[in-house]
Order: C-alpha cells, then sequence, then structure tokens
C-alpha cells in the first residue's frame, strides 16, 4: 500500500519538477505514483505582485513529475491572503 493512501479525500499540495505549486483534493493513485486531484488551482508566485491563482478543475499528474506532496492545513489556508503573498517562483528542478 502507498505511504500516500491516508491523503486520498484530503487536501494536498503539489510541487512538480517544473517548479509548479497546484493545491486540491486528492481523489486517487497508482502503484506508479500518478496522481487524480478535484478542485485543483495552480498557485503562481511572483517577487512584485501577489499570487496568482488559476483554477484546473480535475486534475492529473504523472508520478516522475512529482517533486513534493504534503498534506494542507485547510483551516491555514483558508486564510491566506494569495493577494497580499509575495514569493520567488520556483526554478524547475535539475537532475
Amino acid at each position: 500500500m502507498s505511504q500516500l493512501q491516508p491523503y486520498v479525500d484530503r487536501k494536498v499540495s503539489v510541487i512538480m519538477n517544473d517548479g509548479r505549486l497546484v493545491v486540491g483534493m486528492l481523489r486517487g493513485l497508482d502503484q506508479t505514483t500518478n496522481i487524480i486531484m478535484q478542485g485543483c488551482q495552480e498557485r503562481i508566485f511572483s517577487e512584485d505582485e501577489g499570487v496568482e491563482v488559476v483554477e484546473l478543475g480535475l486534475y492529473m499528474i504523472r508520478g516522475d513529475n512529482i517533486a513534493v506532496i504534503g498534506l494542507v492545513d485547510e483551516e491555514v489556508d483558508d486564510k491566506l491572503d494569495l493577494e497580499s503573498l509575495r514569493g520567488i517562483p520556483l526554478p524547475s528542478l535539475k537532475h
């Protein structure tokens, strides 16, 4: 059984190898860590402007494109003022 199984039906944050950050409900996964997420949004960080949120809806991510997966504290996430947050965009992962 995958170590991610307890995360199913919970809100997770996924950082992909190309530096993108996607947040949504984890709905399923397979043995190669391909995942299906629902209600996804990509959060695009900028040093000059607030976080841009792009609604993605239902989203599938290949396991080999995933760098990090973590649980989201929904109470804290709901209180975030993304328009006032600034951050350096993550670079692509280099092998």
